[in-house]
């Protein structure tokens, strides 16, 4: 016996009452009431598949080692809802000679006529499975493309009492969703974000949803997964999306979920809700996230490295192009740089490309460098100062919030332990460590905000200023010892490369 659902279980009694009821049919069929076993482990569970149903199981074992009679069950819906399941059952109880039974009548699977009106039954009940989903989804369809489906939603963003969507009310989490979004859109790389809310102290808000606390919004440090979903969440960006997701059925009887392109989603329709983002901005992310120029064996631009090359993985071979690398050697107690083209070397075993000496290749880049740095580019350069700041004053709001938050669950168990009766002290001293923990947690959140405020100060002073714009009166003397004359193209990150013959 078995109910599709928990409500049908304590709703639908008359249901359970009749196959209940099998048992006294057995017995007029001439079973003895001993040998008679019922098996309702299945409640609850739908007979779609035979996957993680152990009452099933159970029975087709039992059938299997030829220890059941006679199968009976209200109707085929009840054993299994799916052909490949109820056919498996057939053939067991054709091989162990079992009979089956319903409300129908008396059935011999090694008989071809019982068989066939089984294997029809079969193919019904797995249709009326079909009807009755293509019923309930079609009017959740409906609803979706009209963008008035109920879903649950992201963290940041909630429903009102009149039920549409808005942000979250909680300031802290409407900042701390805002100044993820910020941070992406200033450095371009989810795992820049991370690094940024980690070494800031920073926490993210997430929603239970599993355990005693389902609902409830929690802060965990943020993870890259998890900048990952919010940055392609379109919800984010105030549009009903619906049908991003394709559930899949695997062989082993467990739900898989494929993502799908966006011209197959069901539904799409911006400007449906507030957000955190506009719309364009959210197709902006999209091309950053999906954009490959760090992919291929030779990217165009590489990030400098450590030591003191200044062209330290941005130099490129004019014989071969390929990505010249750096080798350091101690010339008078001084560190001196090469750069080499050893890609083929490498890959295929043959002869080093060439070898440039870099102390004249890096005199010449320090020469272009000074006469990029015009006054007007040390003012951008101390606006982008003024950008870190602001930065910095965002991470220190958000960790205001954390404290303050502490703080107030550290007032609301107070309140509760001196609001309690003395009298009864299992209630009191369970209010009590409560208070504690709490007191600990703000002690804790009070002292990761010092700390980090302390590390946050360390800013540009105005000494710091007036000397970056004094950088335009250094100078730098060349190297004045001759060098083999060798032709090199060098990429590096300003509008134009730079073709430099040293010598």
């Amino acid at each position: 016996m078995r109910q599709s659902t928990l409500r049908q279980v304590l709703t639908n009694t008359e249901s359970a009452t009749r196959q209940y009821a099998l048992r006294q049919k057995a017995i007029a069929l001439g079973w003895q009431a001993e040998h008679i076993v019922t098996i309702d482990t299945d409640q609850g569970q739908s007979g779609a598949s035979a996957a993680d149903r152990e009452g099933f199981q159970r029975l087709v074992a039992e059938v299997g080692m030829g220890r059941a009679g006679i199968v009976l069950g209200l109707e085929v819906s009840r054993l299994a809802r799916n052909n490949a399941d109820w056919h498996r059952l057939l053939e067991i109880c054709a091989m162990s000679a079992t009979l089956i039974c319903d409300e129908d009548g008396l059935y011999d699977p090694t008989d071809f006529n019982d068989r066939l009106l089984l294997g029809l039954k079969g193919t019904m009940s797995e249709a009326e499975l079909h009807f009755i989903r293509a019923r309930l989804i079609g009017g959740q369809l409906s609803k979706a493309r009209r963008g008035e489906l109920r879903m649950s939603l992201p963290v940041g963003l909630v429903y009102d009492p009149a039920g549409r969507v808005v942000l979250h009310p909680d300031t802290g989490v409407q900042q701390a969703v805002r100044h993820a979004f910020t941070l992406f859109a200033r450095t371009g790389s989810a795992r820049s974000v991370v690094q940024q809310f980690n070494a800031d102290g920073l926490l993210f808000p997430v929603r239970v949803h599993t355990g005693a606390r389902k609902g409830e919004l929690a802060w965990m440090p943020l993870t890259h997964w998890r900048v990952l979903r919010t940055l392609h969440n379109p919800r984010y960006a105030g549009a009903f999306a619906y049908g991003r997701r394709r559930e899949r059925l695997a062989a082993n009887g467990k739900k898989t979920f494929d993502t799908l392109p966006r011209e197959q989603w069901i539904a799409l329709i911006p400007d449906a809700h507030p957000g955190y983002i506009g719309w364009e901005q959210y197709e902006t992310n999209q091309r950053l996230l999906a954009n490959a120029a760090a992919h291929g064996e030779d990217r165009a631009a590489g990030p400098a490295r450590e030591g003191t090359a200044l062209l330290q993985g941005l130099a490129a071979c004019a014989k071969c192009g390929n990505r010249m690398s750096v080798r350091y050697h101690t010339r008078r107690g001084v560190e001196v740089p090469d750069y080499q083209c050893v890609r083929a070397r490498i890959q295929d075993g043959a002869r080093r490309c060439q070898t440039v000496p870099g102390a004249a290749v890096d005199t010449a880049i320090s020469h272009l460098l000074l006469d990029t740095l015009t006054p007007l580019a040390l003012e951008v350069a101390l606006t982008g100062q003024t950008e870190l700041e602001t930065r910095a004053a965002e991470a220190d709001a958000l960790r205001r919030g954390h404290v303050e938050r502490a703080r107030h669950r550290a007032e609301l168990a107070r309140r509760r332990y001196l609001a309690v009766d003395p009298d009864n002290r299992l209630v009191a001293d369970s209010l009590e460590a409560d208070w504690n923990d709490a007191l600990r947690a703000l002690q804790t959140a009070r002292e990761d905000y010092d700390r980090a405020s302390e590390a946050a100060a360390a800013a540009l002073t105005e000494q710091h200023k007036d000397k970056i714009r004094c950088l335009r009166r250094w100078r730098v003397f060349p190297c004045r010892r001759p060098r083999s004359v060798v032709r090199v193209t060098f990429v590096v990150h300003l509008s134009h490369p730079l073709t430099y013959t040293a010598g």
